[in-house]
């Protein structure tokens, strides 16, 4: 009974491990080779667990290792003898640590040929890491100390649809169209609480989703979302805007759906869209809002029915301005698909 009982284990376990692709012999090598510092589930053995172990140096990483994570730790250095056999890597989390750019030794992200998410937030870095493989989908490095965009670092990324890249200390020199050229397929840029005076320069056409919260952003060019005919969602909350530095029809582009322009110094309500769906413009200086400045279309050929001219927008924020309820009856009449306003 005790043998049959063994042989139902090992069937079971073998059955798992052939659910997952991975031959049994590699999975006794994976789970034989777990570094003792780390926790490398049985159930799920192409990942290896070693976050929040208190860490200085990266242990050996078993070769059949497809996610690695290691965040909240104390390591400096990105050791490319650590990670020699880790080349299957798809997924690596590294943030939370003290890794510095110095500390990223040579080559040692480029040989992860698979790598597709690499996660690196909160630590010490002044340079996005270089040179990083083709196969790159998603790389967060928010919260370092990131001055720097080395030119050609993205050239043959084809793959990169998210570049996080918030929190820290790039300047309007850093984020031009040469230090961003080779993100042909980039979906999300993420600009936020840097140090940016001005709009950023070079941004991909297929550039969806534009975050910019946080800077010193005082002005927009005319015609600039003309290179960016996917964007969507559109964050500028916390700038310098006013009035005077934003062109009359610069927003009122049919792809914008979300549009967020919160604490910023605005007197009038920004020409928008039919298409616009959320609209922001909370803890600015406006004083009055009615429809005829702020809706898209004549309110005179808005009528009772919904079709493809009325104007979509559902969401409307305006407190924190200067504005006096109640809102203007003609507002209304032109959102006929308003859900919700705050005044």
């Amino acid at each position: 009974m005790a043998h049959l009982t063994s042989l139902l284990c090992i069937l079971c376990l073998v059955g798992s491990v052939i659910g997952q692709d991975m031959p049994y012999e590699e999975y006794m090598a994976q789970i034989q080779a777990c570094p003792k510092e780390c926790h490398c589930p049985r159930n799920f053995p192409r990942a290896v667990y070693c976050d929040n172990k208190g860490l200085k140096t990266i242990p050996q990483i078993p070769t059949h290792t497809w996610y690695l994570y290691l965040q909240n730790n104390l390591i400096e250095v990105l050791s490319a003898d650590a990670l020699r056999n880790a080349t299957q890597l798809r997924w690596l989390t590294l943030n939370r640590n003290k890794i510095t750019s110095e500390g990223v030794e040579d080559g040692v992200l480029n040989a992860m040929s698979h790598l597709a998410h690499l996660y690196m937030d909160d630590n010490l870095l002044s340079s996005v890491p270089s040179p990083l493989p083709a196969s790159l989908e998603h790389l967060r490095l928010s919260r370092n100390r990131i001055s720097k965009i080395p030119a050609g670092v993205f050239i043959g990324l084809d793959k990169l649809s998210l570049l996080d890249l918030q929190g820290n200390k790039l300047m309007d020199d850093a984020v031009t169209e040469v230090s961003l050229k080779g993100l042909t397929n980039l979906v999300q840029i993420n600009l936020a609480k840097n140090q940016l005076t001005s709009m950023p320069l070079g941004l991909p056409p297929t550039t969806t989703q534009l975050f910019l919260d946080g800077n010193n952003i005082e002005k927009i060019p005319a015609g600039y979302f003309k290179g960016l005919p996917k964007v969507a969602f559109l964050r500028l909350n916390h700038n310098k805007l006013e009035s005077s530095g934003v062109p009359n029809d610069v927003f009122n582009v049919s792809s914008i759906l979300d549009l967020q322009l919160s604490h910023n110094q605005l007197t009038e309500v920004p020409v928008i869209s039919s298409g616009l769906e959320h609209l922001l413009l909370d803890h600015n200086k406006i004083k009055s809002v009615s429809g005829s400045n702020i809706c898209p279309v004549s309110i005179d050929t808005v009528d009772d029915s919904i079709n493809e001219s009325v104007p979509r927008l559902r969401y409307l924020r305006l407190d924190g301005n200067e504005i006096k309820p109640p809102i203007s009856r003609d507002v209304i009449l032109c959102f006929r698909l308003l859900t919700s306003i705050v005044i």
